[in-house]
């Protein structure tokens, strides 16, 4: 009870503070709002944005490690917070500055709901979809590309499971991904026909991927 309130009471600031940042993009005071992302960073989580965005994804990450596990609920507020740093570059103009910014959020998201994070308090779902349309024609870096191939997975979009499987695949010099990608086609031979048709990859489908796989 008191992690579920102090996560709904975070949230809450979060919220409040997005919309503050809001209203301030729509004012064209975009240094402004970059503050109040950071000094919000520095409140909660006693980080700040050069700090944040001088991190790898796998540092954040390791930042909001509490003994064995990660915070992930805390991660993806991070994860939030770039995003928005994302659309206030994007807004300036600095496309490169913005897409990092995505292309870190994405990775985070997408880490926190593999690994237990709370899918409601931020919509992470519908975020990481909006991040993918606004990362779309560019590469996405290996980890982060493997981790889409296991979220598609997971929420049953298995054709798009299967993109970003070939994507690593054609791209892996020391066919680090291969052995993953053919465990993963193996995973869905476990399935019902109809599952996999629901996600977009009828067996047949499987069964000539596997095939094309192992042939590479």
């Amino acid at each position: 009870m008191f992690r579920r309130d102090y996560l709904l009471r975070m949230v809450e600031e979060m919220t409040s503070m997005i919309g503050k940042v809001f209203e301030l993009k729509q004012k064209k005071k975009h240094i402004e709002a970059l503050w109040e992302l950071d000094e919000w960073l520095k409140r909660q989580f006693r980080l700040n944005s050069q700090l944040l965005n001088s991190l790898s994804t796998e540092d954040i990450i390791d930042f909001f490690r509490q003994g064995s596990g990660i915070e992930v609920d805390q991660v993806q507020q991070v994860a939030r917070i770039l995003e928005e740093e994302g659309e206030i570059y994007q807004d300036q103009g600095h496309t490169d500055e913005g897409l990092i910014r995505y292309m870190k959020a994405l990775h985070l998201y997408l880490y926190c709901m593999l690994n237990g994070a709370n899918p409601d308090i931020l919509q992470a779902p519908v975020r990481i979809q909006q991040l993918y349309v606004k990362v779309k024609g560019y590469e996405l870096p290996d980890k982060t590309e493997r981790l889409s191939a296991l979220y598609h997975e997971e929420i049953g979009q298995y054709a798009e499971a299967e993109n970003s499987w070939y994507r690593l695949v054609d791209r892996d010099l020391e066919e680090q991904y291969k052995e993953e990608a053919r465990l993963f086609y193996q995973r869905l031979l476990k399935l019902e026909d109809g599952k996999l048709k629901q996600g977009g990859l009828p067996r047949q489908e499987v069964e000539e991927g596997l095939h094309h796989l192992q042939r590479k």
